[in-house]
């Protein structure tokens, strides 16, 4: 083997940059860090293209703990992910969340809501009357109220924050490099080296599965094992509109329409849907079909000032989605000894990176999480079929 590295993280985006970053600034780790890319341009990664949220807004107390976390460390960003005088600038928005509540809904999203302010979340319960006044540009037929997030929520430039976290992991020393893993090298209960695409085999002390929608299932199929990981088509469109929208919350509609303010100039808007019938695709080509049959139909119901809109472009990408329950799978993959996981994230990765990050560190360093017990997400739960699903949330 030419080279051996104590840590090797394949899949350089947003969860391996943070798990990379996390541990090279650990006192207490020093050892090599080696992350493997096979993207470089991040053309097909999940994370450059995503929505770039931050909420709290979950039935589950593991996932508002970490939207959480994931807001002081983008509020913070600057300051953590300094590189020689230079202060990243992610650009974050704290307009909030607004999830519209339909009566069928309601009692689901009151639980929530005493879940999450339990937990540390600052959200307030709008009814119909109050949503209007506050937001005036909303129509409330068919709802009756909503949820906003009244601080740590909103979003922020995902491919910034990416850059900002590799830059500042490769300062503290870890290597990264534009390569792909074909096959991992397993001796027993261990993976001892990875077989890149270029013929070279590198050794691990321990190995980190952070692929996403295309390779995680790979990689652990190359370990010898299986997660229910696929990848999921989500299109995205960007919007022209007539109105100044700057100020306006990512608002959720109850049907999974979603959208928020994009760009500068204060009249460009960002919106998609989740599909109604989810199927594993790897095809880039947006789906207008969407626009026409869902989008443009609910925004125009619910911002009656959307009436003339101009739809300037679109594209495609894709969840690391997990089949069981959407939520992430984490930790040792059990009856091996060094082959951790970190995927599955459905479409949260981004704002769960900071969290998740540190939490795989804490688990490589110390055996346990110290930071935020996030045990319920081990991969054992995905082998005894035991899902974690959220109530309530779109």
């Amino acid at each position: 083997m030419a080279e051996n590295y104590d840590v090797v993280i394949v899949g350089g985006g947003i969860m391996g940059s943070c798990t990379a970053y996390n541990l090279a600034g650990n006192p207490d780790f020093d050892g090599t860090i080696l992350v493997i890319e096979r993207d470089p341009t991040y053309e097909f990664a999940s994370t450059t293209h995503a929505t770039g949220g931050v909420r709290q807004q979950f039935s589950t107390p593991e996932n508002i703990w970490i939207g959480l976390y994931g807001a002081e460390v983008i509020r913070n960003a600057d300051e953590l992910l300094e590189v020689d005088g230079d202060r990243p600038d992610v650009g974050f928005r704290e307009n909030g969340y607004l999830l519209l509540a339909p009566e069928q809904g309601l009692a689901d999203m009151k639980s929530n809501h005493a879940i999450q302010t339990e937990h540390g979340a600052t959200v307030s319960h709008l009814d119909a009357a109050a949503l209007k006044a506050r937001f005036p540009f909303i129509s409330t037929e068919g709802i009756v109220g909503g949820f906003i997030g009244e601080k740590n929520e909103g979003w922020y430039d995902p491919y910034g924050l990416l850059q900002a976290f590799k830059r500042k992991a490769r300062s503290q020393g870890a290597v990264f490099r534009d390569e792909e893993a074909v096959d991992l090298v397993r001796e027993g209960n261990r993976i001892t080296g990875l077989v890149l695409a270029s013929g070279e085999t590198v050794g691990a002390g321990r190995v980190v599965n952070c692929g996403g929608a295309r390779d995680a299932a790979k990689i652990a199929e190359m370990a010898g094992v299986s997660l229910p990981v696929e990848p999921r088509k989500r299109t995205a469109f960007v919007i022209r509109t007539k109105v100044d929208v700057s100020s306006w919350p990512l608002t959720i509609h109850p049907n999974g329409v979603w959208g928020r303010p994009e760009g500068g100039g204060g009249f460009g808007y960002l919106s998609g849907c989740t599909p109604e019938v989810d199927v594993a695709d790897w095809d880039f080509e947006p789906d207008h079909s969407f626009f026409e049959d869902m989008v443009w139909p609910t925004l125009y119901h619910r911002f009656p000032e959307f009436e003339e809109l101009r739809l300037e472009s679109s594209y495609a990408c894709h969840y690391d989605y997990n089949t069981l329950d959407q939520n992430a799978i984490l930790g040792l993959y059990p009856g091996l000894d060094n082959f951790f996981i970190s995927t599955g994230y459905s479409g949260h990765g981004v704002m769960q990176g900071p969290a998740c990050g540190r939490a795989m560190m804490e688990l490589i360093v110390h055996g346990e999480y110290r930071t935020l017990d996030l045990s319920r997400f081990n991969v054992e739960r995905i082998l005894e079929n035991r899902p974690i699903f959220e109530v309530g949330v779109y």
